[in-house]
């Protein structure tokens, strides 16, 4: 038997509860069994708690949260390759990690770097994974472009932020209050307040635009792009209509969480180019606190949880 944080209908976070279930084993030839140590909440979390995802990504109840995990390798199926029983390591999956057990496909599987905390582990899959599918993937980043990101001093504006200047661009990002002196100690060339300046008037040209705010200001996004250039969405999908008369590519995306989009985030962390960004970690039966906490804005990094 194992806990878990589960839910059986959508609502608030009242809906959480520690449950008992059976653990979890394997049934693929290539899974991997981990015994979690750290997960992490993410905004997706919401969504999918509060029925908002339904469409795109349907749920059964009971149903286990979570997106990321770090952990300790239990058991391996016999055409699992990488990965030995004690291995430490890091793991993405679409629900079923606020858990003392997951089971996911070794495609979702890397090693934890040994130079960093399992909470620290947890805190890098979603916004490295995430940054490397909007800048790489999809925005084919090159040295000396501009790149804004609007609301960057969340956990994925974070890792765009180092990422995007690990990748030799100049980097804009918008924030406030704490945050600002947070996203330029990770590298941004600029930090805009937005409750107090206009992001419109201070940007212009920017080879790629990356919104992680959404809301109304999306649409004066297009405002500062160059012709040719592309607005990139994790948020809301941008208007069409503005993307043909400014000339430029806008979309929404949805990340590839899978190992080899960590890749290139774990070289960096091994040369010390990308820091884990951790603002608080609270114990598995906190998962309601750390929901709310997350959903009420201005968290500068990741809330983690940890097990056992």
């Amino acid at each position: 038997m194992m806990k878990t944080i589960q839910y059986t209908a959508f609502g608030d976070t009242e809906v959480l509860t520690v449950n008992e279930v059976s653990r979890p084993s394997i049934a693929g030839h290539n899974e991997v069994l981990v015994k979690i140590k750290a997960f992490t909440v993410n905004p997706l979390d919401m969504k999918i708690r509060q029925g908002f995802m339904q469409q795109v990504y349907p749920v059964q109840f009971p149903f286990t949260p979570g997106l990321d995990a770090s952990g300790i390798v239990e058991a391996v199926g016999n055409e699992v390759q990488n990965f030995s029983i004690g291995d430490e390591v890091i793991v993405s999956s679409m629900g079923g990690t606020y858990a003392e057990y997951c089971v996911v496909p070794e495609q979702n599987v890397s090693k934890k770097p040994s130079k960093i905390s399992f909470e620290e582990a947890a805190a890098l899959v979603i916004p490295v994974t995430t940054a490397h599918s909007l800048l790489v993937n999809e925005g084919h980043v090159q040295t000396g472009q501009k790149v804004f990101v609007q609301g960057a001093s969340g956990a994925v504006g974070a890792a765009l932020i180092q990422l995007a200047k690990a990748l030799g661009a100049y980097v804009i990002g918008t924030a406030s209050g704490e945050g600002i002196a947070f996203i330029k100690n990770l590298g941004a060339d600029e930090a805009i307040d937005y409750k107090t300046q206009d992001f419109t008037q201070l940007v212009q040209d920017a080879d790629l635009i990356i919104d992680c705010a959404g809301g109304p200001s999306q649409n004066s996004l297009f405002e500062v792009i160059k012709r040719g250039g592309a607005l990139l969405s994790i948020t809301m999908p941008p208007s069409q209509e503005l993307a043909e008369k400014s000339g430029v590519k806008a979309q929404f995306i949805s990340s590839d969480n899978s190992a080899k989009n960590l890749v290139y985030g774990l070289q960096l962390l091994d040369e010390g180019k990308l820091k884990p960004s951790v603002a608080k970690i609270l114990p598995m039966a906190a998962a309601a606190e750390a929901q709310n906490l997350v959903s009420s804005g201005g968290v500068n990094g990741k809330v983690v949880l940890t097990v056992g």
